[in-house]
């Protein structure tokens, strides 16, 4: 398959080219980025020398469509769904990473505060392979899950599903790393504000909070809210969630790890640890792997559900090319087989 990434000088971007360039069905045959329009990629990120030769072109619509079957959008949100909604009228098969088809138009306005991108002439699939995987096969656009929501769906899903809980008292605390940001310099991310320091951000009204809602809800069959924290630490790529759900009474541990090794059963990319072991962000670095640990609080009667991703791979290219392997009918795995780096 021909494929094409625009928003390739991004950090996620990047890592969509890091991907596919090992994808043994994939061809990588169009890559865009307006502000690098010219320069070859290994020119912005030499870990990719010698194995990309490919020139970053300005993002034309009619250049796409003639040299891609499928494109992987990974813009700012606003600019994303504009560039999706154009490939799609010529044809194309499109994921988009951000957030611009995750959303309805009128919850979207309200979080991220800008206007809602145009409709897509197809209704968008949202991309997240353990819960939505059989709804990915022959999709035209997929909308490929923020990081943040990733780990934390991916969390709470199994025990919503299973109706272990039924307390709308959802408690979601994250913490990332200073990538999902994005690779554009700003105050807040220069390296003297982030070293040596932790702090919250977008308290009460981060984006990413109506995205898992709006997905808990569908596990659950019912309306529910969270409430949602992110935090900023001092490391490059990985997020760690916490997540609390307060039991059903009468829900005791192995119901609670029955539910969710019927969840992920198959689910290639889930790996379940074992009891005393704690996920951590080390673990998964390079990775398409989500860790998830569980502790049943019997003083509380709250499950605490723990999981961390690599936020630049489960968290977005690595899931995106998850997806990509599902809308083709491959195995999900293909061309993600990496194994995390350590130390």
């Amino acid at each position: 398959m021909r494929v094409g990434v625009v928003g390739a000088s991004g950090y996620a971007g990047a890592e969509v080219v890091r991907h596919l360039l090992r994808h043994p069905r994939v061809a990588l045959s169009y890559l865009a980025a307006d502000t690098m329009a010219g320069r070859e990629l290994p020119d912005v990120y030499p870990h990719l020398r010698g194995l990309c030769s490919l020139p970053l072109e300005a993002y034309s619509v009619e250049r796409a469509a003639a040299a891609a079957e499928l494109v992987l959008v990974a813009l700012p949100a606003g600019r994303s769904g504009q560039v999706a909604a154009e490939l799609l009228e010529r044809g194309l098969r499109v994921i988009d990473l951000s957030g611009d088809y995750r959303l309805p138009a009128d919850v979207y306005e309200g979080w991220y505060g800008k206007p809602a991108p145009p409709a897509a002439p197809v209704p968008p699939v949202y991309g997240l392979p353990e819960v939505f995987g059989e709804f990915l096969a022959g999709a035209r656009l997929v909308a490929n899950p923020g990081c943040y929501p990733t780990a934390a769906l991916l969390a709470l899903a199994p025990a919503l599903e299973a109706g272990l809980s039924d307390s709308d008292g959802l408690v979601v605390d994250a913490k990332s790393g200073v990538s999902g940001a994005g690779r554009a310099a700003s105050l807040e991310t220069h390296f003297s504000e982030v070293n040596e320091n932790c702090r919250a951000y977008k308290v009460g009204r981060h984006q990413h909070t109506p995205e898992i809602e709006a997905v808990l809800a569908a596990v659950a069959g019912r309306p529910l809210v969270i409430s949602f924290t992110p935090h900023l630490i001092p490391m490059t790529r990985g997020i760690l969630v916490t997540a609390y759900a307060q039991l059903k009474p009468g829900v005791n541990a192995p119901a609670v790890l029955r539910a969710y090794e019927l969840f992920y059963q198959g689910r290639p990319f889930v790996r379940l640890l074992p009891e005393g072991h704690w996920p951590q962000t080390k673990a998964v670095l390079g990775s398409n792997y989500c860790d998830l640990a569980l502790h049943v609080d019997s003083r509380t009667g709250r499950l605490v559900a723990l999981a961390a991703i690599d936020n630049l791979v489960k968290g977005a290219a690595g899931q995106a090319v998850q997806n990509l392997n599902l809308m083709a009918g491959w195995p999900e795995d293909e061309g993600l087989q990496q194994v995390p780096l350590y130390p």
